[in-house]
C-alpha cells in the first residue's frame, strides 16, 4: 500500500556549506528552473493524498525572496503544510536583519546551530572562512530575537580535546541567555561522515564532562560490541516504508528516499526518465539497486565481512548498520 502522506523535498538553490559531516553529500550547487518545483509536485500528486513540499534539503532560506518562497512551498503542497523543525541559514541570520523576525512569524522558536571545534577547526568543517564566528554572532542574534539556540556538536579523535572548549563558551553564554541548549554526538556514518571513519571517536576517549550532555550515551556502542550482536542476526537488512514517505530530488532530477546517503546504488528514479508512478512503486516496495543487492546477504555477514571487531570506535547500532551498508557497496561494487 502507497503511504497517503509525501514529504517531498528539492535542492532548488543549493548550499553555502560543504560540511565534513553532511550525509547527503557533496552535491553540486546548481539552481533548478522555475518551475522545477510545480513540475515535480506534479509528478507526486496523483499518488499521493497529502503531500507537503518543501524546497531546500540542505541549507533552508539559502535563496533570495525566502518568504515568498515559504508561501509557494505552502501553495505547492497538497492537503498537508511544510513544517520548519528547529533549522535556519545561519548564513543567513548573520546577513540579513529581516530573517529573525520572519522565523518568528513562521513559528520557529528554537533553531540548532552545529559546531565541529574551534575558530580554525569549525571553518574547515564547515568550508568557509567565518563559519565559527558566524555561529556565535547568529547565537547572539537568535537569543536576542526571541529565539533559543540549540548548539549541537560533533565529537571525533581530532577535535575531541576542543569540544570542551566549545561547552565552556555555551556556559559562558548561557549565563546570559537561559534558554540555550547544548548537545554531543558522534553523528551517524554515511555521505560525508562516513569518510570520517578513520577518527570516528572511541568511546573510551570521549571526556567525562561531556558525558552528561551526550546525546544518546546510555544506548552508545563500540564498534566491536555491534559486530557482536550484528554476528548473530542472520537476517536480511530491510527497511520497510511508513505511514510516511520522504523523497529527496536533486537538481538533476534523480529522486532517493531519505533512508541514507545520496549515493549510486539508493537511486530510486529520474522525474525526467522515468514514470512517476514507477519511482513510487520502487520507493514504497524497495525495488532500488542497493536493496535488491542487500536481500543476497545478512546483518551477520556484513559484519564479518566489513566489521572491526577489536574496534572502540562509537556507534549507535542504526548508525552501525547504516555504516555497513554503505560500506559494502564503496568496497564492493557491482
Amino acid at each position: 500500500m502507497v503511504p497517503q502522506t509525501l514529504s517531498l523535498a528539492a535542492d532548488l538553490y543549493g548550499c553555502p556549506n560543504r560540511c565534513l559531516h553532511c550525509w547527503l553529500g557533496h552535491r553540486p550547487n546548481r539552481r533548478m528552473e522555475e518551475d522545477a518545483d510545480r513540475f515535480i509536485v506534479d509528478c507526486f500528486a496523483p499518488h499521493f493524498e497529502r503531500i507537503a513540499f518543501y524546497s531546500w534539503f540542505r541549507e533552508p532560506d539559502f535563496c533570495d525572496g525566502y518568504e515568498e518562497r515559504w508561501e509557494r512551498d505552502i501553495a505547492l503542497s497538497k492537503n498537508a503544510r511544510p513544517e520548519r523543525f528547529e533549522l535556519a541559514s545561519f548564513w543567513r541570520i548573520v546577513r540579513d536583519e529581516r530573517y529573525i523576525p520572519f522565523l518568528r512569524r513562521v513559528g520557529v522558536r528554537k533553531v540548532q546551530l552545529t559546531l565541529f571545534g574551534l575558530r580554525k577547526t569549525q571553518d574547515r568543517y564547515v568550508g568557509r572562512k567565518g563559519a565559527f564566528d558566524e555561529v556565535l554572532r547568529a547565537t547572539d542574534l537568535l537569543a536576542v530575537g526571541g529565539i533559543t539556540p540549540r548548539w549541537q556538536c560533533f565529537i571525533n579523535e581530532e577535535n575531541r580535546a576542543e569540544i570542551p572548549e566549545v561547552r565552556r563558551l555555551w556556559l559562558e553564554r548561557k549565563e546570559k541567555y537561559p534558554e540555550m541548549e547544548f548537545f554531543v554526538h558522534e553523528g551517524s556514518c554515511e555521505g560525508e561522515n562516513r569518510r570520517l571513519y578513520p577518527i570516528r571517536i572511541r568511546k573510551e576517549h570521549i571526556p567525562e564532562e561531556l558525558i552528561p550532555d551526550y546525546l544518546g550515551y546510555g544506548s552508545l556502542l563500540t564498534e566491536r560490541e555491534c559486530c557482536a550482536l550484528l554476528r548473530e542476526d542472520r537476517s536480511a537488512p530491510s527497511f520497510p516504508v511508513g505511514d510516511e514517505l520522504v523523497l529527496n530530488v536533486t537538481a538533476g532530477y534523480d529522486v532517493f528516499t531519505n533512508l541514507t546517503e545520496m549515493s549510486g546504488p539508493w537511486v530510486v528514479g529520474n522525474l525526467k526518465r522515468d514514470d512517476p508512478a514507477e519511482i513510487v512503486r520502487r520507493a514504497v516496495t524497495g525495488d532500488t539497486p542497493a536493496l535488491r543487492a542487500l536481500a543476497r546477504h545478512s546483518w551477520a555477514e556484513l559484519a564479518d565481512r566489513l566489521g572491526d571487531s577489536a574496534s572502540g570506535r562509537a556507534f549507535s547500532l542504526n548508525d552501525y548498520r547504516m555504516y555497513l551498508v554503505n560500506e559494502f557497496f564503496e568496497r564492493f561494487p557491482s
